[in-house]
């Protein structure tokens, strides 16, 4: 074993530092002495160390298995860079047969100290019967949550790591993540056979991450653009869940004059490579990606990460985020969340086996509860990793930030202790809540459950209540989670003894988000708030507009372009077109000067300090749907024609025709209508909303009866004539 000041040289020899960091000399320590080593180290611990330097050390070749191409590219690069002794090389599909050869030489010379393996080239019989013939030193297996099912990123080849390493020839093993619960570690120490380690756990606490949530409204685009604008020249990562939105997003970047490139799977190697290097040598400074980009990209100034989706789990989004921040200065978390995307990730999971689908489902509550909590994030993320957080307040989330008013919570809490007491502590936090609410499910009813004294206890309280009472129970340790068997709620000493003597429990609701649609007209979340005193001036001047035009108010402008006028105060006509529902059509009327000079007389009188400049232009693609839809109906084509041609459904279709008449275009579908209606069903249609103070489509269906598909398409009409 190597003494202090000798290990302390071979760190400045090798790679130019002065003194390890937390765990690392201690696991290191642990590799020179042969021993099986489980390290859980958050992004940017400086995890790669702990294997690195132990294998320049070490007689033979240490085995690095690890997920992806562009990872071992990136650390081999960077050993290579940093060490003059000791070649580090990678085995993988990437290279060609006389590559393959040279690094085979190489580590049969005895100059290859570290090998990259992905896990796929790993079980190859050539290789396996290659590594046979050599010495190894240890087999290091990097982003190890991979081997299992509760991690965030489960690849079932990582489960024939340990068989094909008995096959090769038995040496320490050092598993390496940077984010595993309980479960998972459990998971992944069976799987490797290393169930007797030494376990080296870092603290999961980033101090310097700051960590918000906001809602994800229909202008989450502009919202990030926005973001993006006050954080000029500084890199920054955005992951969305699918291809089709990476390049979307990118693209609209771009338009906006922000350097940004798309980085996803679909794309070809060459491409990937490219991009990355941009990225880290500063050219763009977003990339758009999938969760495919970032595992072991060694760029410390990355400022800010994004989560355009909710991601599917509280690990992936752990790992994810700490790829900000890792020079230990600024970085900003920022998530988007709506109940809708959660729904959509729910369906995908349908069809794959029960099991799979159960845990993907449990993984997707607990990102639910950390995106809807009004707790401390860093509390509620650490205490997802058993780790606890003893600090009320981080003074670094948006939660903390802006607090929400603490209530008493002890008769709830009670409530809950019972409920999960009587129910033998064999149940998750969905059935207690549907038990405690009196909802007689088809599994409470299987249960019989229904028919006992304590069900629907709390069914006169706040249904919403139950959630953040069950979250916040947990976290102040009157409840666990069974690891296990994950997800069942078990009561603590802690929690036996509240029962026993309660006392106070204060608790803060959750946020109640909107829907990624908005639910309307609310906006809640955005980074600017409705101006109540300016809408009110607004609604008065489209009255006055209303009435000197004999035109209904909606016509002039809807409710929605009216608010977010009060919110985003255009003070020219070209600003006034990046408002909602508002076109060159529009801004073209005469009356929209009144409304930008009443927004600037208000400006002024009031000292309004206005938001950044910020017009988000839309890319072509979708602007080109736009035009080849006016441009069919200037033809006359038939509108369930046009809906087949680009490939889109007839309501779709109905919906791009809508925004083209509200925002200020004009266009003629009598010839539709005369085909597909009755002439006197039309005027009856007309006639209502010229005389109706609203355009509401549930209205005119509760007022009108009949087909909706009829009222949308005389409204449209309507609008068309009367609005432009």
């Amino acid at each position: 074993m190597k003494t202090n000041e000798n290990l302390t040289g071979a760190l400045k020899k090798y790679f130019g530092f002065d003194k390890f960091k937390g765990d690392q000399e201690a696991i290191i320590r642990n590799v020179l002495n042969g021993n099986d080593t489980f390290v859980l180290m958050p992004t940017g611990g400086g995890k790669s160390l702990c294997y690195q330097l132990p294998s320049l050390l070490m007689e033979g070749t240490a085995i690095v298995i690890s997920p992806l191409i562009a990872l071992m590219k990136n650390q081999v690069d960077v050993i290579s860079s940093m060490s003059e002794e000791g070649t580090a090389h990678y085995l993988n599909s990437s290279l060609n047969k006389a590559a393959i050869d040279q690094v085979k030489a190489d580590v049969r010379a005895g100059i290859t100290k570290l090998l990259y393996v992905a896990p796929e080239s790993l079980t190859k019989e050539e290789n396996v019967e290659f590594l046979k013939s050599v010495k190894i030193s240890f087999y290091a297996v990097d982003e190890a949550h991979c081997i299992s099912e509760w991690g965030h990123d489960f690849r079932p080849e990582y489960r024939r790591i340990r068989p094909i390493v008995n096959e090769i020839g038995k040496a320490p093993i050092i598993a390496l993540t940077a984010t595993a619960t309980d479960k998972v570690r459990a998971d992944i120490k069976k799987n490797l056979g290393m169930v007797d380690a030494n376990e080296f756990k870092s603290s999961f606490n980033r101090p310097n991450l700051y960590y918000e949530v906001r809602p994800k409204t229909i202008d989450v685009d502009k919202d990030i653009i926005r973001f993006i604008k006050q954080h000029p020249g500084k890199s920054g990562i955005i992951y969305c869940l699918s291809r089709k939105k990476v390049e979307e997003l990118a693209e609209i970047l771009r338009a906006n004059d922000i350097k940004a490139l798309a980085y996803h799977a679909g794309l070809d190697s060459g491409t990937r490579t490219q991009t990355q290097d941009a990225f880290l040598m500063q050219d763009i400074d977003v990339i758009v990606a999938t969760i495919a980009f970032g595992m072991g990209i060694d760029k410390p100034d990355v400022r800010f990460v994004i989560h355009y989706d909710i991601p599917k789990s509280l690990e992936g989004y752990y790992q994810e985020t700490g790829r900000a921040g890792r020079d230990g200065r600024e970085g900003i978390c920022l998530a988007f969340y709506s109940y809708k995307d959660l729904q959509k990730l729910d369906k995908f999971m349908e069809g794959k086996p029960v099991a799979e689908q159960d845990i993907g489902r449990q993984l997707l509550q607990e990102t639910a509860a950390y995106a809807e909590t009004s707790v401390c994030r860093r509390k509620m993320l650490l205490h997802y990793f058993g780790e606890e957080y003893k600090e009320e307040n981080c003074h670094n989330c948006d939660n903390c930030l802006h607090p929400k008013e603490k209530i008493e919570g002890s008769e709830q809490l009670v409530t809950v202790l019972t409920a999960i007491q009587v129910l033998k502590e064999n149940f998750r936090s969905d059935y207690i809540v549907d038990f405690i609410r009196g909802r007689s499910t088809d599994e409470i009813v299987a249960h019989h459950h229904q028919e006992l004294d304590a069900f629907g206890s709390g069914e006169d309280d706040d249904p919403k209540i139950w959630n953040p009472v069950i979250r916040q129970a947990l976290i102040a340790g009157y409840l666990k989670k069974e690891v296990e068997n994950y997800g069942l709620l078990k009561l603590t000493s802690a929690g036996r003894k509240f029962l026993k003597a309660p006392r106070s429990f204060m608790i803060v609701k959750d946020h109640d988000f909107l829907d990624a649609d908005g639910g309307g007209d609310e906006h809640e979340g955005q980074t600017s708030a409705l101006d109540p005193m300016l809408s009110a001036m607004l609604m008065d001047l489209r009255k006055k507009v209303s009435r000197r035009l004999e035109r209904p108010p909606y016509v002039i402008f809807q409710d929605v372009s009216i608010e977010q006028m009060a919110t985003d105060y255009p003070v020219t006509l070209e600003e006034l077109k990046s408002i909602q529902g508002v076109g060159e059509g529009k801004v073209k009327q005469p009356y929209a000067k009144e409304f930008v000079d009443l927004i600037k007389s208000y400006c002024d009188e009031n000292n309004i300090v206005r938001q950044a400049d910020l017009r988000v232009r839309t890319v072509a693609k979708k602007s080109l749907l736009k035009v080849k839809i006016i441009q069919n109906i200037d033809r006359q084509i038939a509108l369930d024609d046009i809906a087949t041609a680009q490939n889109i459904d007839f309501d779709d279709l109905l919906d791009e025709v809508e925004a083209i008449v509200y925002s200020g275009t004009k266009l003629n579908i009598d010839y539709f209508l005369e085909e597909v209606m009755d002439e006197e069903r039309v005027d009856e249609i007309y006639d209502y909303f010229a005389d109706s103070d609203t355009d509401d489509l549930e209205a005119a269906i509760q007022e009108l009866g009949g087909d909706e598909t009829e009222i949308r398409l005389v409204r449209i009409k309507f609008i068309s004539e009367m609005a432009n």
